[in-house]
């Protein structure tokens, strides 16, 4: 089931109604990412409010969660004892079928479910098409009370809860950002229409002992009962499939009472039966009975029916992964609908929203930002991205006005001068203000020349790894003015005046640079502040923005606040020898919990402005780290060109354990993603086509496990070539009208054919005529679902599906078990014979 984004806070107030002390407390299941973790933290805020008891679960991958479902969500269904309950997951499950994750789906008794209720928030798509419109454990009680009886519910229609939904029976719920009700409305009814039919083998077409009233009532929309015959039943039915017999038998079916013919049986009316009995009047002669279509007709219809339906379904899972509206974001739209809103929870849902960026999370999966877009934030979501940004000003102009204190002149002028803010107006001040952000890293905490060195934009766009790059990066500092010695001092101590003059002096000089999005373009007035970033201060304390916060989040999410030293036991935080971890270790359990205890890390320091700036070192340090192995692997060309993407083993250097961690590595290949595409545009200019880069796969080794972890990141993402895709729009449209004319001619076609055999009384072409309609009917829907394919999978990330092929076809030890597709664990040994077979795969749509 899903419930639509108009009725986001339907489910959270019967919970609060509903809840009390007796209560399980509800039970949150989140990822380790910095966009889950800020939707936890207002999650947990909502609950704290309204004094509901509740427990956190970090997940690190999927054999985690199954394990949380053995141990902690199962033991709450009523079959095993418990009461029931509420589970929540937080960017966990979307993607697969998590009523089998997490063992729900046994059937014991009339409510598999046993009470529990999940609700699932996650930002990757595609769906889990089970989770979206299957999930009610109602439909499974109805189907067993009343056997093929068409199943109605005015509480749910084909997976979408209406406002007359009556929660805490138990299910699968998934939250609707909007895009389910938008966008899949074919994948839909597909879906529904696939769940009415009954199982059939799709090569049992030549089988004509089919159980006829099966069939037929299946395409005539009769039949909903997904039981079927046993052997002795269809062997007796025979006789009754002989479409040569005018007066076939009524036969009743154990589960429904009502007869079933393939031919109707005409009864006269009374006075016809009166005046045929008398010799002086004549009735009327009546028509002959029309054929039904036989057994055989009908079973290839509904075959053909399911793979249309099915065909659907596969293009929309083939499209490849991509990301829809942060979680974040996604909640504290709950709490703005329940009137709970307020600096704290705006603040997580900025920092959610921002951290997509860092990881390169866009609307066409994880990969580069294109370099067409300008503004301080690249924008993880094109259009939409920047829509959702700006309801986020909106809300800070809202609950953070102007002080009563200060002087319109000095709002103005504090606007126009642009100065990045780098402390509070008062010891007292938590508000959270806007700020022309430029796209440095920690530039609050780090000098200039070194906020400007380790900026994965202006790095890939200046060649920072070279000697000629540096040399840019000087000229670029003399032109606006600044020297090298107060550039490497700290940014908060530089001269006054340069700061005030920084903004400007880069709209002027980035531009001869290539560096056009390099801070947010001027304005007009204070009110159109776009592409403007987000900073808060704590008073005196610290004044930090939210990609700052972003930064220093998932540095200790990915290394820990210890994990800065370069030995492995120092990284494992296990106090163990690489040697003593390779022999426990080898499924990731050791590793796995260690990554969990720096979750409860980067809870506390999101809270907790004193260990944010602690965590400090850490961020540092490891974008210190991928500087400099990026730099390296540039240096010694070590990134190899394969057929269908660019590749690069990290296997030696001091910094070789940090990237074991997949969205450390991950990090790491979206810098050196971003450098190759800056090289083949200026060398080849590859990628002024579309907006597209090479894609560009990166294995990190894990020593201590003999394993490489492996990302796959797209060559474009973010920000879709408009023009190129309304071509594509107008070709497919013309392609529509096409087949909408060659249609209107077969169906002029066939009604005349149908009139000439009426008058003939013949039916002997209507199984033939039927096939080659259902072929060209077939044909048309795979041409129209390959245009869709086309329309809405442009670019996408298929590195999760091309995983899996390779994994099918080749002998490959590799483990997929990140809630990241485009991220898998392979042997040392396979690594070569995985990357020859993944040569060879579709990576990008």
């Amino acid at each position: 089931m899903y419930l639509p984004r108009a009725l986001i806070s339907h489910l959270y107030q019967h919970l609060r109604r509903t809840y009390h002390a007796l209560s399980p407390p509800v039970l949150i299941l989140v990822a380790l990412e910095p966009d889950a973790l800020c939707a936890c933290r207002i999650l947990t805020a909502l609950l704290k409010r309204d004094y509901i008891q509740h427990k956190i679960q970090p997940v690190a991958g999927y054999g985690d969660l199954s394990q949380v479902g053995t141990t902690l969500v199962q033991p709450m269904r009523t079959q095993q004892g418990g009461s029931g309950g509420l589970v929540v997951c937080l960017g966990v499950g979307g993607l697969v079928d998590l009523s089998a994750v997490l063992g729900l789906d046994e059937n014991d008794g009339e409510d598999p479910a046993g009470g529990v209720e999940v609700w699932i928030l996650d930002a990757r798509r595609p769906w889990n098409l089970g989770n979206v419109f299957g999930g009610n454990p109602a439909d499974h009680a109805l189907q067993e009370a009343a056997g093929n009886a068409r199943l109605r519910s005015s509480e749910v229609d084909k997976g979408k809860i209406q406002p007359s939904y009556r929660p805490g029976r138990g299910g699968i719920v998934v939250y609707d950002d909007g895009d389910i009700d938008e966008e899949l409305a074919a994948e839909r009814e597909a879906y529904c229409e696939l769940a009415k039919m009954p199982d059939m083998d799709d090569n049992a077409e030549s089988d004509e002992s089919a159980d006829d009233s099966d069939v037929s009532a299946s395409v005539n929309g009769a039949g909903r009962s997904r039981k079927r015959k046993s052997g002795s039943d269809r062997d007796h039915d025979d006789d009754d499939s002989d479409i040569e017999n005018p007066r076939p038998r009524q036969r009743r079916r154990s589960n429904d009472h009502t007869p079933i013919s393939s031919s109707p049986t005409r009864i006269p009316p009374s006075n016809q039966i009166h005046a045929s009995r008398s010799p002086s009047i004549t009735p009327e002669p009546s028509p002959p009975p029309q054929q039904q279509p036989s057994v055989r007709t009908l079973r290839r219809r509904l075959l053909r029916l399911r793979r249309k339906h099915s065909s659907v379904l596969s293009s929309y899972y083939g499209l490849g992964t991509s990301y829809s509206e942060p979680i974040s974001s996604l909640l504290y739209s709950l709490a703005e609908d329940l009137g709970r809103e307020d600096n704290d929870l705006l603040w997580y849902a900025i920092v959610g929203v921002s951290s997509l960026e860092l990881y390169g999370r866009s609307m066409t999966g994880v990969g580069i930002s294109s370099a067409s877009e300008s503004g301080g934030s690249a924008g993880w979501g094109g259009q939409r991205g920047e829509q959702i940004r700006q309801v986020l000003r909106d809300e800070v102009r809202r609950l953070n006005p102007p002080d009563h204190t200060e002087t319109d002149r000095e709002i103005l002028r504090g606007e126009a001068s642009g100065v990045i803010p780098t402390t509070a107006k008062s010891p007292m001040d938590t508000s959270i203000r806007l700020s022309p952000e430029p796209r440095f890293l920690l530039i609050r905490h780090w000098s200039l020349y070194d906020s400007m060195l380790h900026s994965p934009y202006l790095a890939a766009r200046l060649r920072i790894w070279s000697d000629v790059g540096r040399k840019r990066l000087h000229k670029l500092l003399a032109k606006m003015g600044i020297s090298l010695s107060q550039c490497k001092q700290s940014y908060t101590n530089m001269d006054m005046e340069l700061k005030k003059g920084l903004r400007k002096s880069l709209l002027t000089y980035a531009p001869m640079y290539g560096l056009e999005g390099l801070v947010p373009p001027a304005t007009s007035g204070g009110q159109g502040r776009e592409s403007w970033g987000f900073v808060r201060s704590w008073g005196w304390k610290a004044t930090l923005s939210a990609i700052d916060v972003g930064v220093i989040v998932g540095a200790v999410l990915e290394v820990g606040k210890a994990g800065t030293g370069s030995t492995s036991a120092s990284i494992m935080g296990t106090g163990r020898t690489s040697e003593q971890v390779a022999l426990v270790d080898e499924d990731g359990r050791i590793e796995g919990a260690e990554w969990i205890s720096r979750f409860w890390e980067a809870y506390d320091a999101l809270g907790d402005v004193e260990t944010l700036k602690h965590a400090l070192p850490t961020a540092q340090h490891l974008h210190r780290a991928i500087l400099r192995t990026g730099t390296s692997l540039l240096e010694k060309k070590q990134i190899r060109h394969l057929r269908a993407f660019r590749m690069a083993v990290v296997k030696e250097g001091p910094d070789v354990q940090l990237f074991a961690h997949a969205a450390a590595l991950t990090k790491l290949a979206l810098w050196i993603g971003e450098a190759v595409a800056e090289q083949e545009r200026e060398q080849r200019g590859k990628i002024s086509k579309g907006g597209m880069g090479t894609p560009l796969v990166l294995a990190g080794l894990n020593e201590s496990r003999g394993i490489y972890v492996v990302v796959g990141t797209g060559g474009g993402g973010g920000v879709v070539d408009w023009k190129a895709r309304m071509e594509r729009k107008e070709k497919l449209e013309a392609r529509a009208r096409r087949r909408k004319e060659k249609a209107a001619e077969k169906e002029q076609k066939k009604i005349k054919r149908a009139a000439e055999r009426a008058e003939r009384g013949e039916d002997e072409e209507e199984e033939e005529e039927d096939a080659t309609e259902s072929e060209d009917s077939e044909n048309s829907s795979d041409e129209e679902n390959e245009g869709n394919v086309e329309e809405k999978g442009y670019g996408r990330n298929r590195f999760g599906n091309a995983f899996q092929e390779v994994v099918d076809e080749t002998n490959a030890r590799v483990r997929i078990d990140s809630f990241e597709h485009c991220v898998v664990e392979v042997k040392k040994e396979d690594l070569s014979g995985f990357l020859e077979s993944l040569s060879m795969k579709v990576v990008v749509g």
